[in-house]
């Protein structure tokens, strides 16, 4: 449902603006608020559910959801939508992390968390891809509204059929929700997110920018100074020291930083050069889903016989090597000789990558903290999709500015696309680099699963 909602929106935006009256500044909350709201509440999101009850915190969460696309699909003035789609991101907060969690503790063994992943990423991968399609296809009818509206019926069933077949769980200890730790964190990402939204619109030097990251940091070194010093944080110190999970995070950062900025320029770029409209530019996503699914089949068998560590750098190097290739798109090129073999190479690299690096985020997570462990990765995933976009969709942007009064601006605009999916690729292949030699032998399947084993044993003792 997330991941359909990420994507829906963005071909639809023109058709947003001539309707609701936008402005050019005020168009960008469409999509500014929702991200917004969804990586400021992640954290706070995620220890919640811990504490309160996975179950209910998600089906909150879907509820919430449920009810701002209704009103976003009856919105009549700018400001009901934007409301409505920060609403929106608040319910994705909670329910992102909750799923995650439940689905952490129902397949606890590594082997039963990579098939069951790779599963949940493959209905993620199909839920984006899709998105888009339907995004193009109700655009192009001037049907707008509904691709808010199709949400509606996923969480009636949500809501239905999870209490039947999930089971409520909470941590069992009687830790107290961290306000201020809470309060402060919550505050530090909100910046840091609204921060870099804002590098992407109105550039690095603008005062815009400049003061939510200033605060960010500010609010990030309250936020160490409180966890230091209170008995039960928020963040756990431990839970971040360990060697695992801490490699996994700073490389799904890496990763996302990529594949956001990715999909946002490949998206522009086949629209601007090579002249697909909105629909035939959805359509021509559909085998990027296929390679995704694909990749995300082969990810758990990977992680079984390869190893965490193996997989992780395999799958990245063959991401890398697909945004190489994509990245030498050129104008005259056709979609099956040019675009087709970068996205599926792209494509099942990335399906290879997100449920491995989804394992490693969340190995030796329990009872306790497993909703804590979802909400980081999944505030990591956000962090580094805005500072990909903000900074590689600025560098793209730079690259053709500067071509484009001395080449055709089709011609500008393909250097910085390439410049950009250039430095992606190198994002991704550091990646690697990084898994290879701080996530070490140790991260094989044996002991992974060996440790987590030993993990539980003395919870229950």
């Amino acid at each position: 449902m997330r991941r359909l909602d990420d994507n829906v929106v963005s071909v639809a935006l023109p058709s947003i603006r001539d309707d609701l009256g936008f402005s050019t500044a005020g168009l960008a909350w469409v999509v500014n608020a929702y991200f917004l709201a969804f990586g400021g509440l992640l954290l706070l999101s995620g220890r919640a559910a811990d504490l309160l009850g996975r179950r209910r915190v998600f089906l909150s969460g879907v509820a919430l959801f449920g009810t701002a696309s209704l009103a976003c699909g009856l919105a009549q003035q700018p400001w009901q939508l934007v409301t409505g789609r920060f609403v929106q991101g608040a319910g994705a907060a909670m329910a992102s992390p909750a799923s995650l969690s439940l689905i952490t503790l129902l397949f606890p063994g590594t082997e039963e968390r990579a098939k069951a992943f790779s599963v949940w990423g493959g209905i993620a991968g199909l839920g984006g891809t899709m998105g888009l399609v339907i995004s193009g296809a109700l655009t192009g009818l001037n049907l707008w509204r509904w691709i808010f509206l199709i949400n509606l019926p996923v969480v009636v069933a949500a809501l239905a059929l999870l209490p039947r077949l999930v089971d409520e769980s909470r941590a069992t200890d009687q830790a107290r929700l961290d306000v201020p730790g809470a309060v402060v964190g919550t505050g530090a990402v909100s910046s840091l997110v609204y921060g870099l939204l804002q590098a992407g619109e109105s550039g690095w030097g603008d005062v815009s920018c400049v003061g939510p990251l200033f605060l960010a940091v500010v609010l990030a070194v309250s936020f160490v100074a409180i966890e230091s010093r209170t008995a039960e944080p928020l963040v756990p110190p431990a839970f971040l020291a360990f060697r695992t999970r801490a490699v996994a995070n700073v490389t799904t950062l890496l990763f996302s930083a990529a594949f956001y900025a990715m999909a946002f320029l490949l998206m522009i770029h086949v629209q601007t050069v090579l002249g697909y409209g909105p629909l035939k530019a959805g359509v021509a996503y559909l085998p990027y889903c296929a390679g995704m699914l694909a990749g995300m089949w082969l990810s758990s068998r990977a992680v079984i016989r390869l190893g965490l560590r193996r997989a992780l750098v395999m799958s990245f190097l063959i991401s890398s090597a697909g945004l190489l290739l994509l990245s030498g798109v050129e104008p005259s090129d056709g979609y099956a000789s040019g675009v087709l073999p970068g996205m599926l190479v792209t494509s099942l690299g990335c399906g290879l990558s997100l449920p491995a690096l989804t394992v490693a985020a969340l190995t030796g997570t329990t009872e306790a903290n497993a909703g804590l462990g979802s909400a980081v990765l999944s505030s990591v995933q956000q962090v580094g999709g805005a500072v990909g976009v903000a900074v590689l969709v600025t560098l793209a942007a730079r690259r053709s500015d500067a071509l484009a009064g001395s080449t055709g601006q089709l011609h500008a605009a393909t250097e910085g696309f390439s410049l950009a999916l250039t430095v992606t690729a190198a994002l991704i292949a550091v990646g690697a680099v990084l898994i290879a030699t701080l996530l070490g032998s140790r991260s094989s399947r044996s002991a992974v699963y060996t440790r987590e084993a030993r993990q539980r044993c003395s919870e229950r003792r």
